[in-house]
């Protein structure tokens, strides 16, 4: 069905409170385990229901955040889904304590009953008011970010629409352009202090309710981090500090050199040469066709995906003035539909959405018809490795999209896959110290991330710019307020990706086998298992780094 065809109906959450707690009663008198997973076969059912009516109204809010009738709706979920997840976490742990364990661990998987584990540990119906706050308060940020109305070259344009000024080939418009962005945020910026501030305040009132220190720990629990942790992830910064920034350092002396410039400034930041990034040659239309033939060319099963997704309507990919910033692969399950967002604006990152989110919306495809939904629940870390590692899989149809700057586009994607690392890391440690202080004051959380930015990012300079040399370019990152802890998880798939690319220039095939392997795998084993099976080395493994960089080097001779 295309998806504007789709029906939406509010989910009525006195029906839905009903029917579980049915549910956990038909669970609790079966006499079997055979009999207990029939009921969980009606939760998925329910579940599903109420998840796909949810996601509708949240894309269409999305669309158009200024649509009245989607962003009431959109408010009544920010209120009604912390009282859900309160009663999903109930029938949770029904079925964790069932006296038929083993049976339905042979049936569901054990990265399902360790994921329960997880949700009994970061849930409680008393966070249900916080819960309700947290939304409404990463929706207050959501909503202040797309309504950037910025005056520039004769045009009232919004955060995304600026983006092909601030990556000009003429430095005096990039220069114009980010300042620009920069005055919009310095002139919120005293609203986005507030709001973080009372995220980081509320979601540590939740880890104290919850018996934790602070949220950190509570934090990773939500993001279903079920065979690492903290120490894990504080080895892997270390490695990315000793071996990917002085690495990161050299691509950005090598782009110095390409543009022609004394010294890299924050403008130059994401410009690559000197005649201006690769930017696509064809319309919007010309790019979805192209990407239908890639795929199609790629594999039959990528052939089939994105057939359905065009067939069905399953991309909003224009960017417009009211449309939220940003973009994303969600899934529809009464439809086995993905459903990818985004915002074209005439640069590279238009082919990114067609691979990136492509990448994750294939992956969904595949998991969606496995009959198991607990294997859809994979972990950010896993998730991230099929949209990073299909940018990769897909260059060699680059022409399609760029041209005789096919190459440039190749060359620019390695050398900012590569020096994201750092950036991500550093947006990692910087909510590690914020929820680790969590009365720092919006200076001070400020100066946190100036100190980072000299580690992470030591060639960045700020040309005097004073809303970013006082540390207020984090607030431009959504993930920070709407998803604490999610950010390492791109650099975790990072480094897995940038294996696949060594791979396939070696044997592409088999490379794509392995990764094929992983999208089947979804979330059935570990994610340290996962990566053993299909080849790729642990990230956290020491000498994991060094190894890609090693490699990564003869590139960019």
């Amino acid at each position: 069905m295309k998806f504007q065809d789709m029906p939406y109906e509010r989910v009525d959450f006195d029906e839905v409170s009903k029917e579980l707690k049915e549910l956990i009663a038909a669970l609790q008198s079966a006499q079997s385990g055979e009999e207990q997973f029939k009921v969980h076969e009606r939760y998925y059912a329910l579940t599903g229901r109420v998840f796909t009516q949810r996601t509708i109204a949240h894309i269409r809010f999305d669309v158009d955040t200024t649509d009245e009738f989607y962003n009431a709706e959109n408010e009544y979920y920010n209120e009604k889904m912390p009282i859900l997840n309160a009663l999903l976490l109930e029938y949770s742990k029904a079925l964790y304590n069932s006296p038929f364990r083993d049976y339905l661990e042979s049936r569901i998987g054990p990265v399902a009953f360790k994921n329960m584990e997880l949700e009994q540990k970061s849930m409680s119906e008393e966070l249900i008011p916080l819960k309700q706050e947290e939304n409404n308060l990463t929706t207050a940020y959501n909503k202040l970010i797309a309504g950037a109305k910025i005056e520039f070259d004769g045009k009232e344009l919004n955060l995304s629409l600026m983006r092909p000024y601030m990556v000009s080939s003429d430095r005096s418009v990039r220069r114009a352009a980010w300042k620009k962005v920069s005055e919009f945020m310095s002139s919120i910026e005293a609203q986005l202090d507030d709001i973080y501030d009372k995220l980081v305040k509320n979601r540590t009132a939740q880890a104290r309710a919850m018996g934790y220190e602070n949220f950190v720990e509570l934090g990773y629990y939500r993001m279903y981090r079920n065979d690492y942790g903290k120490k894990e992830v504080e080895a892997y910064r270390r490695q990315v500090k000793e071996v990917f920034v002085p690495f990161a350092g050299k691509l950005h002396e090598r782009r110095r050199q390409r543009l022609g410039l004394d010294k890299l400034k924050y403008y130059d930041e994401s410009v690559y040469f000197p005649q201006g990034n690769p930017a696509p040659i064809g319309t919007p239309e010309e790019i979805m066709a192209a990407g239908q033939r890639m795929y199609r060319e790629l594999s039959p099963e990528t052939g089939e995906f994105f057939d359905f997704m065009m067939e069905n309507e399953l991309f909003d990919v224009l960017g417009r003035k009211t449309k939220r910033a940003g973009g994303y692969m969600t899934y529809l399950d009464d439809y086995n539909a993905p459903f990818i967002f985004a915002n074209f604006n005439g640069t590279s990152g238009d082919v990114d959405v067609v691979t990136h989110e492509c990448g994750h919306a294939f992956q969904g495809y595949i998991s969606g018809r496995d009959p198991i939904k607990e294997h859809r629940d994979i972990g950010m870390e896993t998730a991230e490795i099929h949209s990073m590692s299909m940018e990769f899989f897909t260059e060699q149809w680059m022409d399609l999209f760029f041209g005789d700057r096919k190459q440039d586009y190749i060359d620019m994607h390695l050398e900012d896959a590569a020096a994201f690392i750092p950036y991500g890391c550093m947006v990692d440690e910087f909510q590690h110290i914020v929820y680790e202080n969590p009365d720092m004051t919006p200076a001070q959380r400020k100066e946190a991330w100036s100190r980072l930015e000299k580690e992470y990012k030591p060639h960045l300079d700020y040309d005097g710019d004073e809303y970013y040399e006082r540390g207020g370019y984090w607030q431009r990152q959504p993930h920070i307020y709407n998803s604490p802890f999610y950010y390492i998880d791109y650099c975790l798939a990072q480094t897995c990706a940038l294996q696949y690319k060594v791979k396939m220039d070696a044997d592409y095939r088999k490379a794509w086998e392995s990764y094929l392997e992983l999208c089947k795998l979804s979330a059935g084993d570990f994610y340290t298992n996962m990566l053993t099976k299909v080849g790729l080395d642990c990230p956290f493994e020491e000498g994991c780094l060094q190894n890609i960089v090693q490699k990564l080097e003869n590139y960019v001779k």
